[in-house]
């Protein structure tokens, strides 16, 4: 019987090819003892059977032929066709009754659902940002989220992607992370290189309150701490007033006021700065690379939910 699905245990940064960047490096972590929230991967080859199963391989090829990269016109018809073959096709029994099956073993509610491209982060392209998440999914929208990660290696961006890095004619297909939903009260990212200077000495944290998506998406300027690599003492702290927040609002996410209290503090006190700082040095010495780490925080614990390479250095 064919496996569409492992959880972050089994797989490791080996297996790119079918977990994609994110999958492949949340098993890492897991594996390597880092505290990552639980979950498990629907590998590439669920997708590939899917299309196959449903002949839609075929149209889509048909479709992405005809396509005039250069006119925007022509990428969005494109999208929102292979979007809508995607959304209206049957979901395979047997790749859904085993999702199910991983979704009940998590024991949680709720789940974040993320994309994880096959071709990500690898020495080709970065496929990071290109691809969709959906937080606070349940299990009644379960395969919904995992349709809307497939049909994300088609939206008008990626489809622009794959046409300007020449990617047509490589295979790239998607694989999706169904992680358990962590409420963050502030969350963020680190560099382990400064990204604009490149001092290998210096770390960056962003932090901000709520779920990360308020940084991603740049609907507010997050805190900066600077920390030397090898002391782990705090070189600089930019604190930023912070009047919004992105918090789980029934089967999605909101925007909410932060209470003016909190507007003007410090996101993280100095030492859940230096204990996020010691995670991220070690996460970086387990990699031998410097690392663009997506991390979490509730209930006084750090999560690590993302760990890529920061593919802008050259060695």
């Amino acid at each position: 019987m064919k496996i569409y699905t492992k959880q972050f245990k089994q797989l490791s940064k080996v297996d790119v090819a079918i977990a994609g960047g994110k999958g492949a490096s949340l098993g890492e972590m897991a594996q390597a003892g880092f505290l990552v929230p639980p979950g498990f991967v629907v590998l590439a080859s669920a997708f590939e059977k899917f299309l196959e199963e449903t002949d839609l391989n075929v149209e889509m090829s048909a479709i992405l032929k005809k396509v005039n990269y250069k006119d925007i016109n022509s990428v969005d018809k494109a999208s929102n066709q292979i979007g809508d073959l995607i959304a209206d096709a049957d979901f395979p029994k047997d790749i859904g009754k085993e999702i199910k099956k991983e979704f009940g073993k998590m024991g949680v509610k709720f789940v974040a659902v993320r994309s994880s491209a096959t071709a990500e982060d690898s020495s080709i392209a970065s496929w990071a940002g290109e691809l969709e998440s959906h937080l606070n999914v349940d299990e009644k929208d379960l395969f919904e989220a995992v349709k809307k990660c497939w049909a994300s290696l088609f939206t008008p961006r990626a489809i622009f992607y794959r046409f300007e890095k020449n990617l047509q004619k490589q295979k790239v297909s998607v694989a999706v992370v169904v992680q358990a939903m962590v409420q963050s009260e502030v969350s963020g990212v680190a560099f382990t290189v400064h990204p604009v200077t490149e001092d290998r000495n210096q770390m960056v944290i962003e932090a901000g309150w709520g779920l990360g998506e308020a940084i991603v998406g740049g609907k507010i300027t997050p805190d900066t701490y600077i920390v030397a690599k090898d002391s782990l003492e705090i070189l600089d702290k930019n604190i930023f007033s912070q009047e919004i927040k992105i918090v789980k609002d029934g089967l999605g996410t909101k925007e909410e006021a932060v209470e003016k209290s909190e507007q003007e503090k410090q996101k993280l006190t100095d030492e859940k700065i230096i204990e996020l700082a010691k995670i991220c040095k070690k996460i970086e010495e387990h990699y031998g690379f410097p690392q663009d780490i997506e991390w979490a925080f509730e209930k006084e614990k750090f999560y690590i939910v993302q760990s890529r390479p920061i593919t802008t250095l050259v060695e």
